[in-house]
């Protein structure tokens, strides 16, 4: 994914609740030539209209170019990351892929149509989640919303229970080359105090929502601001993980998404 915010895996105590020793790093940063550079790993291929709300988002910026995802929430609106929008001056946006090169069709959006979240917060992570305004489009088999959460469902924690993250990208650590095909992968959901024994209470918040990392599955770069769902419902936006790599066995992190209804609503008139 673009860019799919990474962070140092410096343990803290939980109780301490500190922050990571390390500053967290941008993939994108540590590389000289922008390209899309995500995965899912060792995910499992998607069918035709498996993930019709799952679009590819093509930024751009007069520094380069980066890769991230998104959920379509309503006709016109678009979920992503902040970290994803961050620093773009427009979005190329691919709908109804399988095949990460044959989309049905694809928006371009200017950076005037990007509602980032105000207090989003680069170093901590926090309040990663933005919208994009697009012109409307015509729902299909292969393209159509996603269900956002119930405000009852705020209270839920959702800690055990096992919901779906889809991407494009290389599908390990060693991979050469990004993935052809539509990734998922069926993931954990855990306690936040767990999380917070990788990455300090300050970085995951109760606005967060983490995912384990067990059997070398999970998130990675360009998967960013993807989705996590759950019983075909939008709970989670692809935040951070460890730069010690995604087949290491380390939780990721989302951004929780019953945490950001009333902001979804405020800026876009869409909820549940």
């Amino acid at each position: 994914m673009k860019v799919f915010l990474v962070l140092v895996l410096a343990i803290a105590s939980a109780s301490a609740g500190l922050l990571p020793q390390l500053t967290p790093v941008h993939p994108r940063d540590m590389t000289s030539s922008p390209s899309i550079n995500g995965r899912i790993t060792n995910g499992k291929n998607a069918v035709a209209d498996q993930f019709p709300y799952q679009v590819g988002l093509s930024f751009l910026s007069s520094s380069g170019s980066w890769w991230c995802g998104g959920s379509i929430i309503d006709n016109s609106y678009v979920l992503t990351a902040a970290h994803c929008t961050s620093g773009a001056s427009s979005v190329t946006i691919y709908y109804g892929a399988t095949v990460r090169t044959s989309p049905q069709f694809t928006q371009r959006v200017t950076s005037a149509n990007f509602i980032q979240h105000a207090n989003y917060v680069s170093r901590t992570l926090n309040n990663d989640i933005s919208l994009i305004k697009t012109p409307s489009v015509s729902f299909s088999s292969s393209v159509n919303k996603i269900a956002l959460p119930a405000i009852a469902s705020s209270y839920s924690t959702y800690a055990g229970q096992v919901a779906v993250a889809s991407g494009w990208g290389l599908t390990s650590d060693t991979s050469s080359s990004v993935a052809r095909d539509l990734q998922y992968a069926d993931l954990t959901v855990i306690a936040n105090s767990v999380c917070q024994a990788a990455y300090g209470s300050q970085v995951v918040t109760s606005r967060v929502i983490c995912v384990d990392g067990v059997n070398r599955t999970s998130i990675c770069s360009g998967d960013s601001g993807g989705p996590l769902a759950l019983d075909r419902t939008l709970i989670g936006v692809t935040s951070f993980g460890s730069i010690d790599g995604c087949e290491v066995g380390a939780p990721a992190g989302f951004s929780r998404v019953t945490s950001y209804l009333d902001w979804i609503k405020e800026n876009s008139g869409v909820s549940a």
